[in-house]
């Protein structure tokens, strides 16, 4: 007779993926690929487990189970020994341990792994879109943005673009150049997707001044020229206008403290649509 591995039920108030992971990772100390796995997700009453519990029983299968609702854990364990099915649970132990180690309660609350991933991926997306529609380099991301950033040249439109991005918000950014017509989706853009950032001219002149010495060119070129800064300015001011969008001035300003304001466009804008 060949030994085999029996089959496992696998019940999860969640989606099951962890106790599957452990599952396969444990049959694969046994060469056992073909192993049967059935997974049951999402459980929510107890009349659930009974049948399962029944069905490994007829079929002679394991039940694996990640159950953080304590009363559906506790009767899954009950009701299988009462049974004579085997059943392992994959996370109560460990939950058991940092509890006594922490003396903090658990949630006991289904799916948080899962939301914590997608928190994750939303960031790493926001991240990629701020790449992608930074400095104005696709018009088409003023559409698809939850903020759009306008303002000349070192008003610290890039850094608070991936600042908020990591907070999960889609930015795109346009700069303001008086050769450049801004891109008429600006002007057809949703009400208070828009933010404007301004700047005093002196301070933009010393911070210009110290990029063009970073990058080993004088001082006095045009980009830093406290005429054409003057200009720069009122050109967007002028653009700002026309667009009719809040404007934050950024003027010794630390990035959080800017970004905290337009957070606060933000929400006060999402939660009136």
């Amino acid at each position: 007779m060949t030994n085999h591995l029996p089959g496992i039920y696998i019940l999860s108030d969640s989606i099951g993926e962890t106790a599957e992971m452990v599952v396969r990772a444990a049959a694969s100390q046994f060469n056992s690929g073909d192993m049967e796995i059935k997974r049951v997700p999402n459980i929510s009453d107890t009349q659930t487990i009974d049948e399962i519990i029944n069905q490994a029983r007829v079929n002679k299968f394991m039940i694996a189970y990640t159950l953080v609702i304590e009363e559906l854990a506790v009767h899954l364990k009950k009701a299988a020994e009462n049974s004579e099915v085997i059943c392992v649970d994959i996370l109560g132990p460990l939950v058991s341990a940092l509890r006594s180690v922490s003396k903090i309660e658990p949630k006991r609350e289904p799916g948080l792994l899962r939301k914590v991933d997608e928190m994750y991926y939303k960031r790493i997306e926001a991240v990629e879109f701020a790449v992608r529609y930074d400095d104005g380099k696709d018009p088409r991301g003023i559409n698809l943005a939850d903020i759009v950033l306008v303002g000349v040249s070192r008003t610290s439109k890039t850094p608070l673009s991936m600042y908020l991005a990591h907070k999960r918000i889609k930015v795109a950014n346009v700069p303001l150049v008086p050769e450049v017509p801004p891109p008429d989706a600006l002007f057809k853009a949703e009400k208070g997707k828009v933010i404007g950032l301004t700047i005093k001219p002196d301070l933009l002149n010393h911070i210009r001044t110290e990029r063009l010495m970073t990058l080993g060119l004088k001082g006095q070129a045009n980009y830093a020229n406290y005429e054409r800064i003057l200009e720069e300015l009122e050109y967007s001011d002028e653009i700002m206008k026309r667009l009719g969008c809040p404007v934050i001035d950024v003027t010794n300003k630390a990035v959080e403290e800017t970004a905290s304001k337009i957070m606060e466009i933000y929400y006060r804008r999402i939660s009136n649509v």
